[in-house]
């Protein structure tokens, strides 16, 4: 369990929160490329870190991120017009250009210097992989993010983005939990012979690290020897994890996938889940139709996701759950293996679960340790330190995989190839 005053640190985010200030250390992804797609298109609204914020691509195609209210009289500035390497807005004209800076008001006299006086919060953006990331602190600019999935060519490498609406901690520990898929993600309760039926406790292994920990979960499958799935989780808000899925068509047993999530805080109620996933050997492409399978599978294919990339099922329809699918099938009832925490998560407490009546056990290692990560950052900054994960030579080289181990071969050994770095 924790503290009250240690889950309030956690869990809060806005300007000027302990968490708040972890996150700002960071680049962090703000929109998919796809948001913003051309030159001078429609401005568009986002919200990060309890921050109203506007974005949009100037005619130069450098993408910005403001503060979404003009400071004469606060008008909303996606009503603006993106001309000319800024953003009007269309109350009295006032433009700033992607820095922020006031560039034109035409309702002031021709002689006033009064726009040289006005400026608008920006923040830096960088764009890579089909996302826009952006740096939100005051500081020094931190190097640019180098995850391996980054450095993935377009051919091996996916990525979108879906709405939760619960707070970003309670999905992150989801998404780190290890057991849960044997009961939330089972979805042949009957197939006795399945891994998430057969080894329903993992044993739990973590290794902290530089840039945050990595950990396995353990499946004891008797006489078949250990099923070993290995996970990256790298500061503030990232989860990778390895699996190997068979070929659409069933001609290839192993077609091997390094797969993940961020989470970004949108407030304290709600976040954005980023979903990436790569091939894990170089010589591999990512199918189209195999990733197209998988985005069904878990419940973001085209026919489950509604403009604003939220969910089809969601809390207002009770996410259309089967309960004869779940009388026989499933034990969940629901169909889509995100929808399934998405389910969980966000019909816990609001805002966010109070963790001072948790009862934790062995099975949830990986959240205990997420939890002291992310308070010792908190620390970290309040101390003058900068904190993991920041410095992208400490993760650039990991990824996570899972594999089948004889008895008696330590992962950390059976495994120290896979974990490494291909591209």
């Amino acid at each position: 369990m924790l503290k009250k005053e240690d889950n309030e640190k956690l869990c809060r985010t806005n300007s000027g929160t302990p968490m708040g200030e972890v996150f700002r250390s960071y680049w962090i992804p703000a929109l998919l490329t796809e948001e913003v797609p051309e030159a001078d298109c429609p401005p568009v609204r986002l919200k990060l870190l309890g921050e109203e914020l506007v974005a949009f691509r100037d005619s130069e195609g450098k993408v910005a991120i403001l503060d979404a209210y003009c400071p004469h009289r606060r008008a909303h500035l996606f009503w603006g017009r993106n001309e000319e390497c800024g953003i009007r807005c269309v109350y009295h004209g006032w433009k700033f250009d992607q820095a922020g800076n006031c560039v034109d008001m035409p309702n002031e006299p021709d002689n006033s210097k009064f726009k040289h006086r006005v400026k608008l919060t920006s923040y830096p953006t960088w764009e890579k992989s089909g996302i826009i990331w952006t740096y939100m602190g005051k500081g020094e600019q931190p190097s640019y993010p180098d995850f391996e999935w980054l450095r993935a060519p377009d051919t091996h490498f996916q990525v979108s983005k879906t709405y939760e609406g619960c707070n970003w901690l309670q999905a992150l520990e989801g998404g780190i939990d290890t057991s849960h898929s044997s009961f939330a993600h089972n979805n042949n309760i009957q197939d006795k012979k399945s891994m998430r039926s057969r080894a329903t406790n993992p044993k739990l292994e973590v290794d902290k690290t530089d840039y945050g920990f990595r950990y396995v979960g353990i499946r004891d499958l008797k006489d078949d020897g250990n099923y070993i799935r290995a996970y990256q989780f790298i500061m503030p808000a990232q989860q990778m994890r390895g699996q190997m899925i068979k070929w659409h068509d069933g001609s290839r047993e192993d077609y091997p996938t390094v797969r993940g999530h961020i989470w970004v805080p949108i407030d304290d109620e709600s976040v954005w889940v980023w979903n990436f996933k790569y091939t894990s050997e170089p010589s591999i492409p990512l199918d189209p139709k195999f990733s197209l399978e998988q985005e069904i599978l878990f419940g973001r294919g085209p026919d489950d996701v509604l403009p604003g990339y939220r969910l089809k099922r969601n809390p207002s329809n009770d996410y259309l759950i089967d309960r004869e699918l779940q009388r026989t099938k499933t034990f969940t009832g629901i169909k889509g293996v995100n929808t399934q925490d998405y389910a969980l998560q966000e019909t816990m407490e609001k805002p966010f679960i109070d963790r001072t009546k948790e009862r934790l056990g062995t099975a949830d290692l990986a959240i205990i340790a997420a939890r002291q990560m992310l308070l010792e950052a908190i620390r970290d900054l309040e101390e003058g330190r900068q904190p993991k994960g920041v410095n992208p030579e400490t993760y650039r080289n990991v990824r996570a995989c899972d594999r089948f181990l004889p008895k008696g071969i330590d992962w950390r050994e059976g495994l120290a190839e896979d974990m490494q770095a291909k591209f």
